[in-house]
């Protein structure tokens, strides 16, 4: 599904932490930019991911982007999850 596009995967942790390292051709979306909704589409899921299982920062940006007219989907683990189980990163 994101290897087709299928889907827009958006990562809400701060910008010094994408610029670390991100899911592959994730787009960077954090807090002090959410007003704006800069990097999300409404023709496609939009995928939300942020640090781990316990972090609420995608949770939070689902509720509000869902609320602004756009398909949102949480990746369950976050980052911590996506990186501890070995899937390509980008920098």
């Amino acid at each position: 599904m994101m290897k087709n596009k299928e889907v827009n995967v958006v990562d809400v942790r701060a910008a010094e932490d994408y610029a670390g390292g991100h899911i592959p051709g994730a787009v960077s979306l954090p807090k002090d930019q959410w007003a704006g909704l800069k990097g999300l589409r409404k023709d496609k899921v939009n995928v939300l991911y942020c640090y781990s299982q316990v972090c609420h920062l995608a949770a939070t940006a689902a509720v509000q982007f869902a609320g602004q007219g756009c398909p949102i989907m949480e990746l369950e683990g976050g980052w911590r999850w996506w990186k501890d189980d070995g899937f390509d990163i980008e920098k």
